[in-house]
């Protein structure tokens, strides 16, 4: 797998989005996560969007990260915050949501960040398992789905104290 940056336009992180969305619909009987995400949300050094593509060049894997610092949605100073975690059926169980999340962890470690922040939900048991075991733990709800009863928060800090 050959995990790279781009943009979050850019059409493969759209097509992959798309494919997201729907998965988001089917598991929650909605329209999709309606969270506003611009593009330049993820352009470094204030976060950063991956792509992973496998030996045939296509795009199996993305994520991204965005800086968050205080604010009314609930967010703290020096949050990243993970969104568009996804890796396509045909990729899973090969550990590469896994190197993605230590991928984007090291991205934002790096950039100053001082805390790894996501939100997922209770029809995801398998992103739940992922976080849990790479070392997140449930938070204080944030962000746009703060006040959903679905809505599960999690975070992880990625420095020492």
């Amino acid at each position: 797998m050959n995990i790279r940056p781009c943009r979050f336009d850019h059409p493969d992180a759209v097509k992959l989005n798309d494919q997201v969305q729907l998965e988001y619909a089917v598991r929650y009987g909605d329209g999709g996560d309606l969270t506003y995400l611009d593009p330049t949300m993820f352009d470094p050094p204030h976060g950063l969007y991956l792509l992973a593509y496998d030996e045939q060049e296509r795009p199996v894997a993305t994520g991204g990260w965005r800086t968050q610092d205080r604010n009314p949605e609930g967010y703290a100073d020096g949050d990243a915050e993970i969104k568009r975690m996804f890796v396509i059926p045909e990729g899973r169980g090969r550990g590469l949501a896994r190197r993605m999340l230590a991928a984007l962890e090291d991205d934002a470690r790096a950039a100053g960040r001082v805390r790894m922040v996501l939100e997922t939900g209770d029809q995801q048991p398998e992103a739940i398992a992922l976080y849990t075991s790479s070392g997140y733990t449930v938070c204080t709800k944030f962000g746009h789905y703060r006040e959903y009863e679905s809505s599960i928060c999690m975070a992880k800090p990625l420095r020492q104290p």
